[in-house]
């Protein structure tokens, strides 16, 4: 009897990695926030015993650390990509037409912003939103505008992406569908992005 056991907590590990862990963390922060975040929860939605999570994560706030550090890093990643591009007009209208897709990044950037005050969290978004910004200023310089236009402009898109987020998913004004949507990111750009 040891030895079944065994061998199906052997298979149950093999089955989730922690990579599988940290997108279900991330699944649940983004709808019901970071204290929702728990590990025999967590461990009941993917199907598994806890005894899979301790195979990876020694606390929930390893678990945590993880699941930001590769939210962080695909962030990271997805600018990467989009910086890349020569034109800046064009890289700024593929981040907003990307920043208008993503609703699963919408959600986790939105329950962090609600839980700024904790301690694991805070730097974390002070580190993505100093990119974010550090981005758009560049791409604003180089279409043109003075470096102290482009820092206020950098800081007037990005306030625009945050309070909309806190519009629609903090205090519950209606959802846009997606027509409704594509209408706002193509008035944000044009808007936002000098000719």
């Amino acid at each position: 009897m040891t030895n079944m056991l065994h061998v199906a907590e052997k298979a149950e590990r093999s089955r989730l990695s922690a990579a599988d862990w940290e997108v279900g963390a991330l699944d649940l922060i983004a709808e019901q926030g970071i204290s929702a975040l728990a590990i025999e929860p967590l461990a009941r939605r993917l199907n598994v015993t806890k005894g899979s999570f301790y195979w990876h994560f020694a606390t929930r706030e390893a678990l945590l650390k993880a699941a930001l550090q590769s939210w962080e890093t695909h962030a990271d990643e997805a600018l990467d990509q989009i910086a890349a591009i020569a034109d800046p007009r064009e890289r700024l209208r593929e981040l907003f037409r990307r920043t208008g897709r993503e609703a699963r990044t919408h959600g986790i950037y939105s329950a962090l912003l609600r839980a700024l005050d904790h301690p694991i969290v805070q730097p974390v978004m002070e580190r993505v939103a100093q990119r974010r910004l550090d981005f758009l200023g560049d791409a604003y310089r180089e279409v043109g505008m003075p470096h102290a236009d482009a820092l206020h402009r950098a800081h007037l898109t990005y306030a625009a992406y945050v309070g909309f987020l806190q519009l629609v998913l903090q205090l519950g004004l209606p959802r846009l569908d997606q027509t409704e949507l594509e209408g706002y990111v193509d008035h944000v750009m044009s808007t936002l992005i000098p000719e």
